[in-house]
């Protein structure tokens, strides 16, 4: 079927009558500032204090956009007898924004996490050369980086923070005096006590045993009143030994009476 003649026009003035009976949506910029995105490259922003003068982001740039420049500083010894270290001292840390293409290379291979992305986009300039910021411009773009997003909560804690978080309570334990509890000094008395007193037992066995002065058998006994004077308890044996036999005693059968030894009675 072949086409009516005029109806692509027809088409064309319909989509144009329903766009004028919408509302603009045009930003009236630089008035209203726009809603970018969270990752949008704008800018990099330099974050001074955690660059060591590596060069690896100048040495990994493709355009050869980034210019450094440091020097050597000897640092003292932390204790006495250790020895002197020496560290790189930033200089200069340029970005050529007239020949940067903005591949975000320099962010990803920065060990020390110093430059970020910053969503800043103002920043033309009338003449080229004035694309070239230093440092001081890059530092205050890093104030404008937004924050990271927050991480899911199931994912597992980076291992920068667990080592991190690890270090901090070892030193608050290394910090920390030991908590005694108040019943240890007493509880290792009464553990040492014991044995002392076993000891002590031990000690008294060993010695020989003096003859009990309330035997109504011993004839040395000083409560017997008719007991004489000229018993040496010395020659007679211990209560404990047996190695001796008592005189006293009565002989068994089929036994000799031993023969009474010099100062017995």
């Amino acid at each position: 079927m072949a086409p009516i003649p005029g109806s692509g026009l027809a088409k064309g003035l319909a989509v144009t009558l329903r766009t004028m009976t919408r509302k603009t949506v045009t930003e009236q910029y630089p008035d209203a500032q726009p809603d970018l995105a969270p990752r949008t490259r704008g800018v990099i922003g330099l974050f001074e204090e955690n660059c060591t003068v590596c060069m690896l982001c100048a040495r990994e740039c493709p355009d050869w956009c980034i210019y450094i420049d440091s020097h050597k500083e000897t640092v003292p010894a932390a204790t006495p007898g250790g020895r002197e270290r020496s560290r790189n001292v930033l200089d200069r840390f340029a970005i050529d924004f007239s020949l940067c293409m903005y591949c975000g290379i320099c962010i990803e291979v920065c060990p020390f996490d110093a430059l970020f992305w910053s969503p800043e986009f103002e920043y033309a300039e009338t003449d080229i050369r004035d694309l070239t910021h230093e440092r001081d411009k890059l530092r205050e773009w890093m104030w404008t980086v937004p924050a990271p997003p927050a991480l899911d909560p199931g994912a597992e804690e980076p291992k920068e923070i667990a080592a991190a978080r690890k270090t901090a309570e070892k030193l608050a334990a290394q910090q920390t005096p030991p908590v005694t509890e108040p019943h240890a000094d007493e509880q290792a008395r009464a553990a040492e006590g014991p044995t002392r007193a076993q000891g002590d037992s031990q000690q008294q066995t060993d010695q020989p045993r003096p003859s009990s002065p309330s035997s109504p058998s011993s004839p040395s006994s000083p409560s017997s009143p008719s007991s004489p004077s000229t018993s040496r308890p010395s020659d007679r044996p211990a209560a404990g030994d047996r190695s001796q036999p008592d005189p006293s005693a009565p002989a068994r059968p089929g036994t000799e009476p031993q023969p009474k030894q010099e100062g017995q009675e």
